[in-house]
């Protein structure tokens, strides 16, 4: 019987690998598998066997996004304990797909319907986990127990200083999200912005914002594909912020070559992006990658940080300056993740009871595959120096003084 064959898989992996959890069957029986509980997992019926039997962290997820498997317990030991289980039954040393495996074509269109599938659940979905100015990248701290409104004010200005903004700059915003890198950047920095985003949410209540800051005639904010950005030499300074992991691996070439087409000479650009932490590109291993692409981000694909300097350099950009930011990333995604523990109900009435199950255990997920090492994310600095100078000073000294003020520019 399919009960006897789950019992004597969880005994076996009781011997081997106790861990605080009960998992409870469909016909009642309750099978310990290590000493006290921080988690319990019910198996709602014998179709939910085949997930447990086969514990990637997709298949824990799949079975607990759709109703088939219930758990109790705080969600950082959920997620501990799902991996523990994927780890035992893993066959590949914790390392995901080969890129060759499932790169996508990454048309225009299919761009579109990938962020239109992530970005455009509802603005109020997303703002019940961010902060006021609803950045959706990673914060920047400068303790672990900063809050996210003033670490996530702290990125957008580290990004501006990194960039040598300057009043009278123009500034392109790769993937503008709400707005808040424009904002900030023409706010405080006195520089005119174009951001760009494919989701129609995000175009809406940007342009709303930008309008009652009275930044209008600062700021614009279009749908557009960056491939349809037009013009050569256009910008001074270039930002995109959490925005190529939809790229594309076999587009990290023309994305990075619309990027040198589009900034002046002498001119500045910031990427700031998640990096596989594996050499080869691979997604994240025991099964995390496959879970993020079939229900959070479709098409979304992430390279090994070596790969994208490679592709940035052949482009005909520099590269001046590179940093990780993995720590700060785990920290923000903790704080988003403890938003949405606190609000569930309230997630699952803007979202459905199944998107908020697939939100709850990504961002939770997340937050633990970036703290332990499994993904990274890094920021790259580069400039376009057709003639060998370069517009930034000799040390990165510029990135942590004294913000100057800009004056009339402020607003």
């Amino acid at each position: 019987m399919l009960e006897t064959q789950v019992v004597r898989y969880l005994t076996s992996l009781r011997a081997r690998s106790p861990l605080p959890v009960t998992v409870a069957l469909w016909d009642g029986t309750e099978v310990p598998l290590g000493a006290g509980r921080k988690v319990a997992i019910r198996l709602k019926s014998s179709r939910a066997a085949r997930y447990l039997l086969k514990p990637t962290l997709d298949a824990l997820g799949e079975g607990y996004v759709e109703g088939h498997i219930d758990v109790d317990g705080r969600i950082t030991d959920i997620v501990e304990i799902a991996a523990a289980l994927a780890r035992d039954a893993d066959d590949h040393r914790g390392r995901g797909r080969h890129p060759v495996d499932w790169m996508a074509r990454h048309t225009r269109r299919s761009d579109r319907a990938a962020i239109e599938y992530h970005y455009d659940v509802s603005n109020a979905f997303y703002a019940r986990f961010l902060d006021p100015r609803m950045v959706y990248s990673c914060a920047y701290f400068d303790r672990p127990d900063r809050d996210l409104a003033s670490a996530q004010i702290a990125k957008l200005d580290h990004v501006c200083r990194k960039l040598a903004l300057e009043p009278g700059q123009t500034l392109l915003d790769i993937g503008c999200g709400w707005g808040a890198m424009a904002l900030h950047a023409a706010a405080h920095y006195g520089v005119s912005v174009l951001g760009i985003t494919l989701s129609r949410n995000q175009l809406e209540l940007a342009s709303e914002r930008v309008r009652e800051a009275g930044l209008a005639d600062r700021i614009e904010i279009r749908l557009q594909d960056y491939r349809d950005v037009p013009g050569e030499r256009v910008f001074d300074r270039i930002a995109s912020i959490g925005m190529f992991e939809h790229v594309g691996l076999k587009h990290l070439g023309p994305y990075f070559s619309t990027v040198h087409r589009l900034l002046k000479p002498g001119g500045v650009a910031l990427n700031h992006g998640i990096t596989s932490s594996d050499p080869d590109s691979r997604s994240v291993g025991l099964g995390a990658g496959d879970f993020i692409e079939r229900y959070v981000f479709p098409d979304g694909e992430v390279p090994h940080v070596s790969l994208a300097i490679r592709e940035l350099s052949a482009a005909g950009l520099e590269l001046v300056d590179a940093e990780s930011l993995r720590r700060h990333y785990a920290l923000t995604l903790g704080h988003w993740s403890d938003a949405f523990e606190r609000d569930i109900e309230a997630f699952e009435a803007l979202a459905g009871a199944q998107r908020a199950r697939i939100w709850r255990v990504y961002l939770a997920g997340c937050a633990h595959a970036f703290a332990r090492g499994w993904i990274n994310v890094h920021q790259l600095l580069a400039i376009r120096s057709d003639d060998g100078a370069s517009p930034l000073p000799l040390t990165r000294d510029y990135m942590y003084g004294p913000r100057r003020a800009h004056g009339p520019a402020e607003r």
